[in-house]
């Protein structure tokens, strides 16, 4: 079950002719980017509203004349949905995707090298910024299930219509919201709830590898056999579980249960225990400070033995080390 969330949310507003600010606020906001402006330097008027949502930083941003940037790998979702004018992306080597009122652009977050051009002098845009956990979580929650990879979301999606049109009306009232005194997003249970509405809407507005899955009917009432073991190893997840162990749990055969689990989740019995050990591990590294407890002690204390193993599999199901994770002031 998904526990609610209490987030404070922030909101801000300002407006900018020096390039140099607003190079600054750029990066500060979303990433470091090196920004040129490209046209008339004497009409730069930068104008950035922007909240803080927690997994989400919602901008809109506009710039009065022709502007460029480019950015490394950013480590996060990037959309940018224009609701005036136009400009272009490309990301590392691929080829060039265009977004205007009716369509926006989704930016990977390992992509690299990636050139934001042709930013039309009218050009007035909603950029989100997204943390790349958090949209896998809501994934997860959607589909009960864990999984392997990330989304890989195709770099753009409608907004003329439909889910996409929805999605970036409620993008456009967070901001909004900041103009009512002790409006709803000021109350923490409810913001944490349009952080949720926001990540799910964007899965459910984009194509990616999942879609099918979210869009097939919801599944049948798993196993009995599987539900014991899911229930035991979310109870007790540093146990020194094997597979004979999780059958027994289970009352059937360890070859009965393998079975059971790749049909229901995908995945072994043991690759599930590993999941939960995971995840685990990394909520006590978000919520813990540095200096008063090592990775080293709570991998072990969540059943992980072997550090090296351990810390490769952290990587490669959270792209960033655990001690990246413990270092981390989530916003």
């Amino acid at each position: 079950m998904e526990v609610e969330k209490a987030h404070t949310v922030e909101f801000a507003s300002f407006v900018m002719r020096e390039v140099d600010e607003v190079r600054a606020t750029v990066n500060t906001i979303f990433s470091e980017a090196r920004f040129d402006v490209v046209g008339d330097v004497g009409d730069l008027v930068a104008d950035f509203s922007v909240v803080n949502l927690g997994a989400l930083t919602v901008g809109k941003v506009s710039y009065g004349t022709e502007v460029r940037a480019r950015t490394g790998e950013l480590g996060y979702y990037h959309v940018s949905a224009p609701v005036a004018g136009s400009h272009s992306v490309r990301q590392g080597g691929g080829p060039v995707s265009y977004a205007d009122t009716g369509r926006a652009i989704v930016v990977d977050p390992a992509s690299d090298n990636n050139l934001i051009d042709n930013y039309s002098p009218d050009c007035a845009v909603i950029n989100v910024k997204i943390d790349k956990a958090a949209l896998v979580g809501q994934l997860e929650t959607l589909l009960g299930r864990p999984v392997q990879r990330r989304p890989f979301i195709a770099p753009n999606f409608d907004t003329s219509s439909g889910p996409g049109l929805s999605w970036l009306k409620l993008v456009t009232w967070s901001l909004l919201d900041g103009d009512v005194p002790d409006g709803l997003l000021r109350q923490p249970m409810f913001a944490g709830r349009i952080e949720q509405a926001l990540l799910e809407g964007l899965l459910l507005a984009s194509e990616h590898q999942y879609r099918a899955a979210l869009d097939a009917p919801p599944p049948s009432m798993r196993p009995a056999a599987v539900k014991r073991v899911m229930d035991a190893v979310r109870e007790r997840p540093a146990e020194p579980y094997d597979a004979a162990q999780l059958a027994a749990i289970a009352q059937v055969s360890v070859r009965t249960l393998q079975e059971a689990f790749r049909k229901n989740l995908g995945m072994s019995p043991l690759t599930y225990v590993s999941e939960v050990r995971l995840q685990r591990v990394r909520e006590q590294l978000k919520v813990s400070i540095p200096g008063t407890v090592s990775v080293t002690d709570i991998a072990y204390r969540w059943g992980f033995a072997h550090l090296g193993r351990f810390a490769h599999r952290y990587r490669a199901r959270f792209g960033e080390t655990p001690s990246e994770t413990l270092r981390c002031i989530c916003v």
